[in-house]
């Protein structure tokens, strides 16, 4: 490393550290906000339950685009929308993996309800998209196939 690169690098490291503890760059990236018991949840009830629901109804406003086949479970592209009015959460579930939940996304006012994303399957599942809207929550499934070797067989 040459000196000038040291340099560059340990101003922007003080810099950081001055911000840090003036209050005004956050010390935490919020990790210990996460929600233990929603993420160790083993079935659709109990997701529920931890995410503030008692029951979810499936609507027409909520939507999942994938693929019916998924070559690489390590790697399933989705995407998932609501059109409900005034979803806040939004939510990946996957019925066949070890933990159920795979995702949350938490919905600013105004923000369009709109998400892609990648998640790892553990095998052939119902992959539920679940939405709070207004204090309901709303969900659609749909079933993805995962192949081994990446054969599409």
């Amino acid at each position: 490393m040459q000196r000038r690169d040291f340099l560059r690098r340990g101003g922007s490291l003080g810099a950081m550290a001055a911000l840090t503890a003036a209050g005004w760059w956050p010390a935490t990236a919020g990790a210990e906000d996460w929600n233990r018991a929603a993420f160790e949840a083993k079935n659709l009830e109990d997701v529920l339950k931890a995410l503030g629901g008692r029951k979810a109804e499936a609507s027409a406003d909520v939507g999942i685009v994938a693929a019916e086949i998924a070559e690489n479970g390590a790697v399933v592209p989705i995407a998932f929308s609501s059109r409900a009015a005034g979803v806040d959460q939004m939510a990946i579930l996957i019925e066949k993996n070890p933990n159920m939940l795979a995702a949350v996304y938490q919905v600013p006012a105004g923000t369009l309800a709109d998400f892609q994303t990648r998640v790892k399957m553990a095998q052939t599942s119902n992959v539920f998209v679940l939405a709070r809207a207004g204090g309901r929550h709303l969900y659609a499934v749909k079933e993805i196939k995962v192949t081994l070797g990446g054969c599409g067989g």
